[in-house]
């Protein structure tokens, strides 16, 4: 599958080009790395960052860049992560360096969740796998209608597992 464009009121959501990598790195490369198993060096910030490109051609899902309409600015990224390591599709998101607490990563993670309802014709609810302590993740999880599900596995000990409503709620 080639990743598709997904458009919000303020985003788009695209395929990832080469230009993204250093905004990625740079959050990989950073304390913020650590709910994501860093900091990382840049030759595992390219490993994460081709495997969630390439699980589009692999596995029909996979991350897109957040780019703001307005000023085609890359604010983060979305993904729909269904990998061999994990025990559920997971929906994830990373807000990139100063874009943090504008609300993009929410309405990316909502059109991104509810893609894979409509368009991949996913029928489990997906997961968020999150670190304690990363209080911003847990609070967007929420605000899109996911719930602590304690009885799912985590992808990595001590992970909190989020589980999403499907089919647009909320």
């Amino acid at each position: 599958m080639v990743a598709p464009v997904l458009h919000t009121e303020r985003l788009t959501l695209r395929p990832h080009d080469m230009s993204d990598f250093p905004a990625f790195a740079e959050v990989m490369k950073s304390a913020r790395a650590r709910y994501l198993g860093g900091p990382h060096d840049v030759k595992a910030a390219w490993f994460h960052f081709a495997s969630d490109v390439a699980q589009w051609a692999l596995k029909g899902c996979g991350a897109l860049a957040v780019v703001r309409k307005s000023d085609r600015q890359l604010v983060g990224q979305v993904t729909l992560n269904d990998l061999p390591h994990f025990p559920e599709r997971e929906l994830g998101w990373i807000a990139f360096t100063g874009f943090e607490g504008q609300g993009y990563m929410t309405e990316a993670a909502r059109k991104m969740r509810d893609f894979a309802a409509t368009d991949l014709n996913w029928k489990r609810p997906l997961v968020s796998y999150i670190m304690p302590g990363n209080a911003r993740s847990v609070a967007l999880a929420e605000r899109i209608g996911a719930k602590l599900d304690r009885d799912a596995l985590p992808a990595v000990k001590g992970q909190l597992v989020y589980r999403h409503p499907m089919g647009g709620q909320p």
